[in-house]
């Protein structure tokens, strides 16, 4: 397979085209977790993978805690638990907003400490919704309607509109300005594989996100990955780091 004509390898290890349209190689391996986190500013959107701990890129998370950025609004399936992750992040004052699913899963005490003291704000979005927000993002679907919340507090202030006898109300796409993904397997042009349920967001994160980074159990050479295997191609993955740490989290 030829490589993609008109790209580089930068220092950082992320591709851009060359001037003079030359072809080199394409690697976006990154060899240092400041290399990852590099250009992440204070009040990005941040598209955050996992179900509970599964498939949830906890490393890239503690990257982003060391990183600094501030004033965060964070899109991801719940709210964090303990005092580790996503609820290290919180706690440490650098949410300012939460986009969620089920804000209150195991352990919740960070976030309900500063939602009961008023110092985050909170936007409740059914599992499905916020998937597909995403993915609407990552497919250039500005807004779709859907069916799922009408008649709840969720639906408060978003268009109706009753097609085919029934009613339905318009939800927005969720684009990120930054995707934490955790993948199985990466090779250096990006191309991702999942394990299992480890799959979860992770794909429609990455789709949706301005710069998707990956942390990955496994670099595979060019060409090792099963073609029918990638689910996450290329086009969708701006840096890749390599994390081994053995099998997929449980909860």
């Amino acid at each position: 397979m030829a490589e993609p004509p008109g790209r580089e390898e930068t220092p950082n290890g992320i591709p851009n085209g060359t001037p003079n349209g030359t072809n080199r190689m394409i690697n976006k391996i990154v060899q240092s977790m400041a290399d990852a986190m590099t250009g992440i500013k204070d009040g990005s959107v941040v598209l955050l993978a996992g179900f509970g701990s599964v498939g949830q890129p906890n490393a890239l998370i503690d990257g982003l805690i060391e990183q600094g950025a501030k004033d965060l609004t964070v899109a991801a399936n719940n709210a964090g638990s303990g005092h580790i992750g996503l609820a290290r992040l919180m706690e440490l004052g650098r949410v300012r907003k939460i986009i969620c699913s089920f804000p209150r899963s195991s352990d919740p005490v960070v976030f309900e400490t500063l939602y009961r003291a008023g110092q985050i704000e909170l936007e409740i979005v059914p599992q499905g919704t916020i998937a597909e927000r995403m993915r609407a993002a990552g497919a250039g679907v500005p807004q779709f309607f859907t069916a799922t919340g009408v008649g709840t507090k969720m639906a408060i202030g978003k268009e109706h509109r009753e097609i085919d006898g029934r009613t339905y109300i318009l939800e927005d796409a969720l684009k990120g300005d930054v995707g934490l993904v955790e993948a199985w397997e990466a090779d250096r042009w990006g191309n991702l594989t999942y394990k299992l349920a480890g799959r979860n967001f992770n794909p429609v994160v990455a789709m949706a996100s301005e710069l998707t980074i990956v942390q990955t159990q496994h670099i595979r050479e060019l060409g090792d990955l099963n073609p029918d295997h990638i689910v996450t191609p290329i086009i969708f993955v701006d840096r890749v780091l390599h994390v081994p740490y053995g099998d997929p989290g449980t909860f």
